[in-house]
């Protein structure tokens, strides 16, 4: 299934951008009156037919629109410190976005080696991996904040999740999400390859954020984000 995606839907009419167009018309070599299908970013999928096959901007009518395309009952902010080799980090942004994610939350550490992250390329690998994985909603992707500014700034409401690797009480995902009613808020904060700080730990505790393990196992930054996107998925889905 081939989707595509715009930002320009008014009405029953929808118009591709240049970079869609091209795509749609010189490589798939979509013709007027063919039928195609849209996201809007949104949730929303729309069966279309094409008007104009112009590769600098196409347009299609709407003959459909099927509402929550590829959606997942909750809404999950994964707030991950980005790694020093941002290929990593660009993995995890992407197997996320397959899986089930919202809004990807980019925080830097006290430790964190990497403390400059350019969300360009991140935005066009989240609308990238939502089209692949039949998905109508891409990801918000944010502009980074401090580990400290997140955490004060979390919803209350929220369920909120932080993995560490100092010593003391945790639970497993799993426990923390039972008895969680599907539509829940769901935060996770994932540190960098030097952890969070005792004092951004103590931080995250004094304002609810549960302490959670992934396991005896100890995981890279990226591995250990999507481990737990696989948790919420699993535990909220059924």
């Amino acid at each position: 299934m081939e989707i595509f995606l715009s930002s320009d839907i008014e009405g029953g009419l929808v118009r591709l951008d240049a970079e869609e167009s091209g795509h749609c018309v010189r490589v798939l070599r979509h013709r007027a009156g063919d039928e195609i299908s849209v996201i809007d970013g949104r949730g929303t999928l729309l069966r279309c037919r094409l008007l104009n096959a112009d590769p600098r901007g196409a347009e299609a009518q709407v003959l459909e629109r099927i509402e929550g395309f590829g959606s997942h009952p909750y809404r999950l902010t994964m707030a991950v410190c980005p790694t020093k080799n941002i290929d990593r980090y660009e993995w995890f942004a992407e197997k996320a976005t397959e899986i089930g994610l919202d809004v990807l939350a980019p925080v830097i550490g006290e430790r964190s080696e990497r403390r400059v992250l350019k969300t360009e390329r991140l935005c066009r690998l989240v609308k990238s991996a939502a089209k692949q994985s039949l998905k109508g909603a891409v990801p918000e992707v944010r502009e980074a904040v401090s580990v400290k500014e997140f955490i004060v700034s979390a919803p209350e409401d929220a369920v909120k999740m932080i993995c560490y690797c100092f010593e003391g009480e945790k639970k497993g995902v799993r426990e923390v999400l039972n008895g969680v009613p599907a539509d829940s808020e769901v935060l996770i904060l994932i540190g960098p390859e030097g952890d969070f700080s005792p004092e951004e730990a103590e931080l995250a505790l004094q304002r609810g954020w549960i302490p959670v393990t992934l396991g005896a196992s100890r995981l890279r930054t990226e591995t250990a984000a999507l481990v737990s996107a696989t948790l919420v998925y699993d535990c909220l889905s059924e």
